[in-house]
């Protein structure tokens, strides 16, 4: 079946190129804006995964925002109590006695100890001081059909233009500046980090291997709850230009250009979430070692197509509008002005009789379903780790939420458009997460609950933490690794892949029986006597909420609690028949 499947595609594909759809399916969606971002969230994001940027398209300094995927907070260490098993019982006739607030109070001294999880880090910063003041004809975009940034803008009379780009097949971070008279591009590089950091230009500091044109920045991790540091990032930035290149102790310059090439990759000493034993100087080596001597020309276009064979699986055409060609800032205005309440359903908007339909913007919808798919492609590829709960991008010291894998809810949304948006690619990084998860899980279960298989609470981080975290209300949740083996099966029944369905068949039957031995027959007593006799997870909770007047969300057999082991039960035992 797959391989029936994977001809139909490419039949598919090849009948669209016939007919002229080549035009329609890269479908020039973008994002445009014409002044600078003011702040990071205005920032172009760009990424392949393995690297994320953010682009401010500034023209005094421009700024690009840099993250590596595996930078994160403390080092690898379990978070699983040593209490909570010998609470359980108490914990568990508390519920029954419908006193699930002594039960909370319980569960918050003897199992949910800490620590809460790590955090992703930002790496820094690179700056390119241009001094560009007084600019016009200014524009940003970020064109999603080749994932490709450019800022262009007229000073003194000259035309400037960088592109800027996050290239999955160099695994490198490409800048070009060109200036439109010959000779008047000149600028400063230097890189910048809120964390502790040594940046040097690599041909004044001894022991680092390169080429006399690298700036690098060692930028140290940092402990956090009592988790020593673990890992280091390298950053590098190679820069070839047609002008004079100067180096400084910590920057470099060029001068009298008209274009210039800027290289940039990181790396971090992280194996994998048990081992940091890596060597980021000698990845970021071999990584500028395979694009330099390449043009800029062949990396540009080896970027599109490997970009390509994933975003252009899918196009959505809808009618454009007057609005369509607005400033994407200006044209969400419009699209909330002309009567688009967001929180009605599509149909009552363009069933609304106030609205004149020829005037609604729906091609910013497809726009918008295509800027997810770019954000997918463009942070969790396979090789590399999942998208996290802010993609790849984050600037802050204290992301919010720690930026983690919040498992009761937002890494299940992030991989929602992995399959109908036909980038199956992309779950590879969460399947790789979920089989490691089923390993430190196993510890948990047996730890904590005295129960075979394996057990994934809300939250988890680079380091594969399967304890409860942060607090009863949010922790106390033992579904949250059953509920991501569900993507398994979905995976399956979108592929008819037997061989990963094999491959993968432990780790969903371990989630099956960690439910098997944690669920309890609840007994014919307290408030839910309806519900003697059946099975139901307990401890648990209805995640981050509850029924009214009870003041605690601790429960036995929440809804979706009950949802989630209907689900992991019944396609396993699917999943064994086939």
């Amino acid at each position: 079946m797959m391989k029936s499947r994977t001809a139909l595609r490419l039949i598919v594909a090849a009948l669209c190129l016939s007919a002229g759809w080549q035009s329609m399916l890269a479908q020039q969606h973008k994002l445009w804006y014409n002044r600078p971002a003011a702040h990071w969230l205005e920032a172009l994001p760009i990424g392949n995964s393995a690297l994320g940027a953010m682009v401010y398209g500034g023209t005094e300094t421009e700024e690009i925002q840099l993250n590596e995927e595996t930078f994160w907070s403390g080092s690898p260490h379990s978070n699983n109590s040593t209490e909570s098993l010998a609470a359980l019982p108490e914990v568990r006739r508390l519920i029954y006695e419908g006193k699930e607030g002594e039960a909370a109070k319980l569960i918050d001294q003897h199992f949910v100890k800490g620590p809460h999880g790590m955090r992703f880090l930002p790496m820094g910063s690179l700056k390119l001081e241009l001094g560009h003041k007084d600019v016009k004809d200014y524009r940003r975009e970020l064109n999603l059909s080749d994932a490709i940034v450019t800022t262009s803008y007229i000073n003194n009379g000259v035309r400037y233009e960088r592109t800027v780009f996050a290239s999955q097949a160099d695994n490198v971070i490409v800048v070009q500046l060109k200036a439109g008279k010959k000779g008047l591009l000149s600028f400063g590089v230097n890189f910048a980090t809120q964390l502790s950091s040594k940046v040097f230009t690599v041909s004044e500091h001894e022991g680092v291997s390169g080429t006399v044109n690298e700036l690098a920045a060692v930028v140290e991790g940092v402990e956090q709850e009592g988790i020593k540091a673990g890992l280091k990032a390298e950053c590098r930035v190679l820069v070839e230009a047609d002008g004079k290149l100067n180096r400084g102790a910590d920057n470099l310059s060029v001068e009298g250009a008209t274009t210039a090439t800027l290289y940039i990759t990181a790396a971090t000493n992280f194996v994998n979430y048990h081992d940091v034993s890596g060597n980021p100087e000698k990845k970021n080596n071999e990584t500028l070692a395979s694009v330099k001597g390449k043009p800029y020309k062949q990396l540009l276009a080896d970027h599109v197509k490997k970009y390509q064979e994933q975003y252009n699986r899918v196009c959505l055409t809808l009618p454009k509008s007057d609005a369509s060609a607005l400033p994407t800032d200006q044209r969400l205005a419009a699209f909330e002005q002309n009567g688009n309440d967001p929180s009605a359903g599509a149909s009552q908007v363009v069933n609304r009789k106030s609205v004149n339909r020829q005037s609604l913007d729906l091609d910013l919808i497809s726009l918008m379903m295509q800027y997810g798919r770019y954000l997918l492609i463009s942070s969790s590829q396979p090789g590399g780790q999942p998208a996290n709960l802010q993609g790849v991008w984050n600037d802050k010291m204290n992301a919010p939420w720690d930026s983690k894998y919040t498992i009761n809810i937002n890494a299940e949304m992030n991989y929602w458009p992995a399959t109908v948006g036909n980038l199956l690619e992309t779950q590879q990084p969460l399947f790789s997460m979920i089989r490691d998860l089923s390993v430190t899980g196993t510890k948990t279960a047996q730890e904590m609950y005295g129960c075979g298989g394996w057990v994934a609470h809300h939250n988890t981080d680079l380091w594969r933490i399967a304890g409860p975290v942060d607090g009863t209300p949010w922790g106390m949740f033992p579904t949250g690794g059953a509920w991501l083996t569900t993507h398994i099966w979905q995976h399956y029944l979108f592929t008819g892949d037997k061989e990963f369905l094999a491959e993968y068949y432990p780790v969903m039957k371990g989630a099956a029986d960690f439910l098997l031995d944690y669920m309890q027959v609840y007994p014919a007593a307290g408030e839910l006597k309806k519900a003697a006799g059946w099975l139901m997870t307990v401890p648990t909770v209805s995640p981050e909420h509850g029924p009214r007047g009870k003041g605690t969300n601790v429960c036995a057999g929440s809804t979706m609690d009950n949802q989630i082991a209907f689900d992991v039960l019944s396609q396993t035992m699917r999943a064994a028949e086939v």
